[in-house]
């Protein structure tokens, strides 16, 4: 009998009360069900809302070095678990194993970055202008979250959101993706063994209509973060900016390479393979844009052309497989139709744009590396997030040039150069408008110990993972502390 996966509330694994179940099934063969997950109702957000609030006072009140070394816990645990993660995020979202497992090991990367954090939490000691008083800011927790999150990176997103969370003393509410619902199970399972006490992480399963919007709305949620598309993530910036709620968001890319005329073309064609087909074009980051110099564009052309081509499709728990399926139908069919209105756009379609079929590939949502070329860069695809194995080479004639079409989308998340002229490097880095920027790499690859998104409408709020700026600023709020030992009144400004 197949295994339910149930909502954690308050300490307790239990059914929901939306009637009846959904299943998450494996991209890679549409047959083979990971798991039957309990459906929510509103009523399951409203108990799992209240755990959190009953349990905030508490959490809030544990010092920050001991929540820190409950992700200590979670570190280790993962790190023990790492292999059959990695093997249930190949399985449930369909990416390659080598990949699963780096999904994973992001998640402890985060663990131990934020568990040390328990003993920073840094605020500021500053002077004070008038004699016998400190003054001093402090980082204090916001309260209870509600925590969306998407299905591409199943460990790790979950991870980026409840490590700094919950190590700032909040409570938390997680809504992850119904595609990847047995992975953040699993995840939940992690944390509660590492000992994070009842109430103070509670997960719910269902849809976005369905329970993520009245999470968002719940009047005991005190301020929300969102990963996700841009379409739900700015539906959900309107409804917490007419509530007064805090929200970050982190939305889509339409991220581009700059392959400059001096650039090392091996080089940039391993780092746009890596970035167009790495996750199947399924990260918020993948470069499926690239703007190539003129001078070497036939060229260029040519060798992507032949490496993408060489690429291997299948199930990622091969060890021969290059790259795995999309996530389900609906995205299946979504990308296939950007690639009919490339070529009703009149681009060139060079490579691929078809559904893979062959041998036991006929039972995922598998579909080609494709390549369109003489893109312009205001067609359809050159402007709007595909989030599939599809990208469009668009002819730059200068740097100048190059950075006019990539800044020239509604997105602004990552981009990349390749260039041996470091003067050509430093004003790309300058002048490109997004949140990271590349030089000789891909557009992936985004470590934890520095903030993580992007300009535009690629996000709103503090940003993720870790550094100044990064997610501690978006799970706590500043509270200043004047203290006056003069044993007398004195007035800032008036007083000398």
């Amino acid at each position: 009998m197949r295994e339910m996966i149930k909502n954690f509330i308050n300490g307790k694994w239990v059914a929901g009360h939306g009637g009846g179940t959904f299943k998450s099934i494996n991209p890679a063969n549409k047959t083979n069900v990971i798991g039957e997950i309990t459906r929510s109702s509103p009523k399951d957000i409203d108990m799992a809302v209240s755990a959190a609030r009953q349990a905030y006072e508490a959490w809030s009140q544990v010092p920050a070095p001991r929540r820190g070394e409950m992700l200590f816990r979670v570190a280790e645990l993962l790190t023990k678990e790492k292999k059959g993660l990695g093997q249930l995020v190949t399985r449930e979202m369909g990416k390659v194993l080598p990949e699963g497992l780096g999904d994973v090991q992001e998640a402890i990367d985060m663990a131990y970055y934020m568990g040390s954090e328990g003993r920073r939490l840094s605020g500021e000691t500053v002077p004070s202008e008038l004699p016998n008083k400190d003054a001093k800011s402090l980082r204090v927790p916001i309260g209870v979250f509600a925590l969306i999150t998407p299905w591409n990176f199943p460990i790790a997103i979950p991870a980026w959101k409840l490590c700094p969370a919950l190590v700032a003393g909040n409570t938390v509410v997680l809504k992850p993706s119904r595609d990847t619902a047995v992975c953040a199970t699993r995840l939940v399972e992690i944390f509660a063994a590492a000992g994070v006490p009842a109430g103070v992480l509670n997960l719910v399963h269902g849809s976005g209509p369905e329970v993520g919007e009245y999470l968002v709305r719940h009047p005991g949620i005190d301020a929300v973060s969102f990963t996700g598309s841009c379409d739900t993530g700015e539906h959900l910036e309107d409804l917490c900016g007419g509530m007064h709620r805090h929200i970050s968001a982190e939305m889509g890319g339409k991220n581009a390479i700059i392959v400059m005329d001096d650039a090392k073309l091996e080089l940039a064609v391993e780092g746009a393979i890596w970035g167009g087909f790495g996750t199947t074009g399924q990260r918020c980051t993948a470069a499926s844009r690239l703007v190539v110099h003129e001078a070497v564009y036939p060229r260029f052309i040519a060798l992507f052309k032949e490496a993408a081509s060489k690429l291997r499709i299948g199930n990622g728990l091969r060890k021969t497989t290059d790259m795995g399926p999309v996530i389900n139908e609906p995205q299946f069919k979504k990308i296939l139709d950007y690639i009919g209105a490339g070529k009703k756009e009149g681009a060139r379609l060079i490579l691929g744009g078809r559904p893979y079929t062959q041998g036991e590939c006929a039972r995922g949502f598998f579909i080609e590396p494709t390549i369109f070329m003489d893109v312009d860069p205001e067609m359809k695809i050159a402007q709007e997030e595909i989030f599939g194995p599809v990208v469009c080479v668009i002819r730059a004639k200068s740097l100048e040039d190059a950075i006019r079409i990539v800044n020239g989308t509604r997105y602004g998340l990552s981009s990349s150069i390749y260039t041996q002229d470091v003067n050509k490097s430093a004003i790309a880095e300058r002048d490109l408008d997004t949140g990271i920027v590349y030089i000789n790499a891909s557009t992936i690859g985004a470590e934890i110990q520095l903030p993580f998104g992007g300009t535009k409408h690629t996000g709103m709020g503090p940003r993720e993972a870790g550094g100044r700026g990064g997610a501690l600023d978006a799970y706590t709020k500043w509270k200043v502390i004047y203290r006056d030992f003069s044993g007398r009144l004195q007035r800032a400004q008036i007083d000398k």
